[in-house]
C-alpha cells in the first residue's frame, strides 16, 4: 500500500485530526526524524514540502486553490509595496504644498489594489462556502411568493482550511498596506507562513509578523522543545480522547431526539457539549502549539482559560483569541475609525454623553463583528443566530455597564470579592452554554425548541438507569469525565496564577518528570473513549470537503464528506 492510500485509509477524516493514528504514528515521527537528519539550509524547504504534502493527502487536487492563493496574496502584496515605493519616490520630487494631495492620490490607488484584492479573496471564500446557502433561501423565498422560478443549488469541493487561510491572507495584505509589514518578495517563505501544516486545518489564525520569520529560520529540534512539545500534544490527546469523545454518543442521542426529553436533560446536554467543544478544539491547539514547539515555532495561543471570564466579552477574549483579534482589527476598528463613523460619535456624543454617545457608533461596528462571526461559522441561519445573540449580549452589558456601577455602590457590594467574581463566572458560563445550544442544534428552529423546552420543562424527573442506558453514557463515563475535569481545572487555576505546570514539571529530578508523563500516558490509554461503541468527534473546526448545504445539513454529523466548518472558522 502506498502512503496516500495508507494515510488515507477507513475514510477522508483519518488525517484530518491531529490525533489520529495516521498522523500521530506515521507522518509526524517521519517528519521529525526528516527534518532532524537533513542539513539546516535544507529545513525550511522540508517543511514546505511536508506542509503542501499535508494538504494534497487531506484535500487532494484542491491543493491547486491553496497554490492560487498565495501566488494571488504574493503578486498583491508587491503591488501595494510598488505604490508605496513609488509615493516615497515622488514625495521627494514635489514642492511641500503638493504633498498633501499626492499622499491622498497614493492612498486611493493603494485602497482600490487592496480592496480588489480582498474582494478576489474572500469572494472565493463566499462563493464556495455560501452561494448554496443563499440560493436555497432565495428559491425557499420565492416559493413562498409563488413565483415560478428556481435556481439550481451549486454544489462545491471545498479546500479543508479555506477559511482560515483565506483570514491569513487578508490579514498580511492588510498589514503591507497599513505598513506595518514589508511585502515578501519571497514567495517560498510566503507560502510556508500560509501553508505551514499544524495550523491548516483549524489555526490558529497567525499573522505575518507573528510566524513568517520563525518558520523561514528554523534551527535544530531541540530535546527541550521536543519533550515540552510532546507533553502538550498529550495534554490535548487527554481533552480529545478521555472528555470530547466520551461525551459524544450522549450529545448526539440528546440533540438528536431533544423531544424525548426533560427541559433538565436538554440543559445537560447543552453543557455537555460545551465542555466537549472547548475540549475538542483547545485540545487541537494544544496539539498543534506541541507539534509546532517540536520544530522550535512559537505560535500564538487560542485559548486563555475562558471559563474563568466574568462576561461575554471577556469571554471571547479568551476563546479561538486569534479569530477575535482579527475580527477587532480588520472590521472592528476600520469600522469605528471610519470618516462617517467618527462624525457619527462626534455628533452622539455631544447629544447622549461620553459613555452612551460612543456606543451608537461602536454598536454598529459590533453588529458588523458578529454577523460576520456567525457566518464565519458556517452557512445556516443558526449561526446567524449565534452571532446576533452574542451581540445582544455584549451590547447589552455595554449599556447596563454604569447601571449595575451604580446598583453594586448603593447596595455596598464589592465587585472584587470572590463571592461575586464566581456569581459573574457562573451566570457567563450559563449564557455560554445557551449560545453554545443554538450552535450545535441541527437548525435554529430546533434550537428554539431546545430553549423553550429548558424554560417550560425544567425537570430530571427522568434521570434514572434506564435513561442513561439510552443516552449511552453510565457512571463509569460521568466519574472519568468529572476526575479529567478537575484535573484541568486543576492545571487552569494554577496557570491563571501565573504558574507552568509543564515548566515547573520540567525542572523536577527525572523520576517525577517521567512519572507525570508516563501517568498521563497511562491515564489516557486506560480511560480513552475509543474503540467499539464509540464515535470520535468530527474536527469540529475542521473544514469540510463538501459544502454542508449540499449535503442537506448545516450541523456535525458523522459523514465524511457532510463535517462541518466550524467556529470561529
Amino acid at each position: 500500500m502506498d502512503l496516500p492510500s495508507l494515510l488515507m485509509a477507513g475514510s477522508l477524516d483519518t488525517l484530518t485530526s491531529y490525533f489520529s493514528v495516521a498522523f500521530l504514528a506515521i507522518f509526524l515521527p517521519v517528519s521529525v526524524v526528516v527534518y532532524a537528519v537533513i542539513p539546516q539550509k535544507a529545513r525550511k524547504y522540508f517543511l514546505l514540502i511536508a506542509s503542501f504534502a499535508f494538504f494534497w493527502l487531506i484535500s487532494g487536487q484542491l491543493i491547486a486553490y491553496l497554490c492560487l492563493i498565495i501566488m494571488g496574496v504574493h503578486y498583491f502584496g508587491l503591488w501595494l509595496d510598488r505604490i508605496q515605493t513609488q509615493k516615497s519616490a515622488a514625495l521627494k520630487a514635489v514642492p511641500k504644498e503638493e504633498k498633501k494631495a499626492l499622499k491622498k492620490v497614493y492612498l486611493h490607488r493603494s485602497r482600490r489594489v487592496l480592496l480588489f484584492a480582498a474582494v478576489l479573496m474572500i469572494g472565493g471564500l463566499l462563493v464556495i462556502k455560501y452561494s448554496p446557502f443563499f440560493t436555497t433561501n432565495v428559491n425557499s423565498l420565492l416559493l413562498l411568493l409563488n413565483i415560478p422560478i428556481q435556481f439550481d443549488i451549486p454544489s462545491y469541493i471545498m479546500p479543508i482550511g479555506i477559511s482560515f487561510f483565506t483570514l491569513q491572507a487578508v490579514s498580511y495584505l492588510f498589514d503591507v498596506y497599513r505598513g506595518l509589514i514589508k511585502a515578501d518578495d519571497n514567495i517560498l517563505r510566503l507560502a510556508l507562513f500560509m501553508s505551514f501544516f499544524p495550523q491548516i486545518v483549524e489555526g490558529p489564525i497567525c499573522r505575518y509578523g507573528q510566524t513568517a520569520n520563525q518558520l523561514w529560520n528554523v534551527k535544530q529540534i531541540e530535546f527541550e522543545n521536543l519533550k515540552l512539545g510532546a507533553v502538550r500534544i498529550l495534554f490535548g490527546l487527554m481533552k480529545k480522547l478521555v472528555i470530547a469523545d466520551r461525551l459524544n454518543p450522549m450529545i448526539k442521542q440528546i440533540f438528536s431526539h431533544y423531544d424525548d426529553y426533560q427541559g433538565g436533560i436538554i440543559a445537560l446536554g447543552a453543557i455537555a457539549y460545551t465542555i466537549q467543544l472547548y475540549c475538542d478544539f483547545s485540545g487541537t491547539m494544544d496539539a498543534v502549539m506541541g507539534v509546532a514547539q517540536i520544530f522550535g515555532v512559537t505560535m500564538p495561543e487560542n485559548f486563555q482559560r475562558p471559563f474563568f471570564s466574568k462576561s461575554i466579552s471577556e469571554f471571547w477574549k479568551r476563546w479561538h483569541i486569534t479569530l477575535g483579534t482579527w475580527f477587532k482589527d480588520y472590521i472592528f476598528y476600520p469600522v469605528t475609525m471610519s470618516k462617517p463613523m467618527k462624525n457619527l460619535t462626534s455628533s452622539a456624543r455631544k447629544k447622549l454623553g461620553n459613555h452612551f454617545g460612543p456606543l451608537l457608533a461602536g454598536s454598529i461596528a459590533l453588529f458588523c463583528v458578529w454577523f460576520c462571526n456567525g457566518l464565519w461559522h458556517g452557512s445556516a441561519w443558526g449561526y446567524i443566530f449565534f452571532g446576533m445573540y452574542h451581540f445582544v449580549l455584549i451590547l447589552s452589558g455595554n449599556i447596563i455597564a454604569p447601571a449595575v456601577t451604580a446598583f453594586n455602590k448603593k447596595l455596598h457590594i464589592n465587585s472584587e470579592c470572590f463571592a461575586y467574581k464566581v456569581f459573574q463566572m457562573v451566570r457567563t458560563g450559563i449564557l455560554v452554554v445557551i449560545g453554545e445550544m443554538f450552535f450545535r442544534a441541527e437548525r435554529l428552529t430546533t434550537g428554539l425548541s431546545m430553549f423553550g423546552k429548558m424554560v417550560t420543562d425544567f425537570s430530571f424527573s427522568s434521570l434514572n438507569y434506564e435513561l442513561m442506558k439510552k443516552l449511552k453514557i453510565d457512571m463509569h463515563d460521568v466519574m472519568i469525565v468529572l476526575i479529567a475535569l478537575a484535573f484541568i481545572f486543576v492545571i487552569s487555576v494554577l496557570n491563571e496564577k501565573g504558574i507552568c505546570v509543564r515548566g515547573a514539571i520540567a525542572k523536577r529530578n527525572v523520576v517525577i518528570r517521567w512519572a507525570a508523563v508516563y501517568a498521563l500516558i497511562m491515564f489516557i490509554i486506560i480511560f480513552g473513549a475509543y474503540g467499539k461503541g464509540y464515535v470520535a468527534v468530527d474536527p469540529i473546526y475542521a473544514n469540510c470537503q463538501l459544502c454542508p448545504v449540499c449535503c442537506n445539513t448545516s450541523r456535525i454529523t458523522s459523514g465524511v464528506l457532510t463535517r462541518i466548518s466550524a467556529k470561529v472558522k
